[in-house]
């Protein structure tokens, strides 16, 4: 599954130092000037799961595959993005393409990092990224309602309907409302699903603090945090620098001693990306075998033939059924075969929704 997420903020906030830090495929540039990312730079990033390793443990396979998201560094916006300011259209298409954002904001004061904005207010940068892209929407929404409008005069039911939901996500932008925050059913997701709105996106909020404030948080994350509350958003408290720092190490003793002195468990970037993992819907399920222990993104929800097309279109066309173990299971008898003796490996056909963490194998006939 083709999946991203796009880091966006103001400029000089810490978003292309972020992607350094979580992207083991690409490095971002990252320099005191505005408009530093121009191109959006693009990175696969591992999905942290302890699930896998563990499996892995058990069946000694020659590889392991973990799940990845792909991630875009965005260029800074600025106020006026919406009608074209500093590139603002080109950097905003790039936020259309993504399938949730990452929003990073700043709660550090550095007298050394070029700021624009004046003092050090999280709850305006927000807003002001809020602000262009609904203003952005806005006009989106604007041009299909005034065809839509010409198109009900006929009295199409169906027609009439989608004019009535463009009228409410119209007005609710107006307000200066993002339209993730408007509750709409399935039938009127659908509605408005051919203008990929920016503001229906889900987000999750990065505080970029000082490094006393790394574990704590501090009066800026705690201002975000509270903005945020009605948005059902996450935000997520770190100091980007770093985990850059920890990301670039590649002895593994050596990064665990950084961390010991700072006091972390593990990366903050960890919870990042799984919370944005979480934030797309998604699930987990693995196949595992001598040659490799592999997990595999689906959506939640998603039956057993669907699932299957994620590792080749062919296994949902001629899906003849899953067998399936559960992980804890798994973990508990330590193999499939012991698994298969204990009564523990399941037969699944096409209506079974596939759980978080199944193991599973599939048969199929094309």
């Amino acid at each position: 599954m083709g999946l991203k997420a796009g880091i966006v903020g103001l400029p000089n906030v810490g978003k292309s130092t972020l992607f350094n830090a979580v992207s083991n495929s690409a490095k971002a540039q990252a320099s005191n000037y505005r408009f530093c990312t121009i191109e959006p730079n693009v990175g696969l990033v591992d999905v942290p799961d302890s699930r896998m390793d563990k499996l892995a443990e058990l069946v000694l396979p020659n590889r392991t595959v973990p799940t990845q998201i792909e991630i875009v560094d965005i260029a800074g916006l600025v106020k006026g993005a919406s009608k074209g300011e500093g590139l603002g259209n080109k950097f905003l298409a790039n936020i259309r393409e993504v399938d949730a954002i990452i929003h990073v904001v700043r709660c550090f004061e550095d007298e050394n990092v070029l700021r624009e904005e004046g003092a050090i207010n999280p709850i305006s940068d927000k807003e002001i990224i809020d602000t262009e892209l609904q203003l952005k929407d806005l006009d989106t929404v604007d041009r299909k309602l005034s065809r839509t409008d010409k198109l009900a005069r006929t009295g199409d039911a169906k027609i009439r309907a989608e004019l009535e939901v463009l009228k409410r996500c119209h007005a609710h932008l107006e307000q200066g409302k993002n339209i993730r925050e408007l509750e709409l059913n399935s039938l009127e997701h659908v509605a408005i699903a051919d203008l990929f709105l920016l503001t229906e996106k889900p987000v999750l909020y990065v505080a970029n603090v000082d490094e006393a404030s790394m574990h704590t948080g501090n009066k800026y994350s705690q201002a975000l945090q509270e903005a945020v509350k009605n948005e059902k958003a996450q935000v997520i408290v770190m100091n980007n620098n770093i985990e850059a720092q920890i990301s670039e190490m590649e002895d593994p003793a050596d990064k665990e001693l950084f961390m010991e002195e700072y006091k972390m468990k593990e990366p903050a970037l960890n919870r990042l990306i799984r919370s944005t993992y979480k934030l797309l819907d998604l699930a987990t399920y693995f196949t595992a075998g001598v040659q490799e222990v592999r997990a595999w993104t689906i959506h939640e929800g998603w039956k057993a033939p669907q699932a299957a097309s994620v590792i080749h279109t062919d296994f949902e066309k001629g899906f003849i059924k899953a067998e399936v173990i559960a992980y804890e299971d798994f973990i508990h008898y330590g193999s499939e075969a012991a698994c298969r003796e204990a009564g523990k490996l399941r037969i699944e056909g096409k209506e079974y929704v596939v759980k978080d963490g199944d193991v599973m194998h599939f048969r199929f006939n094309v």
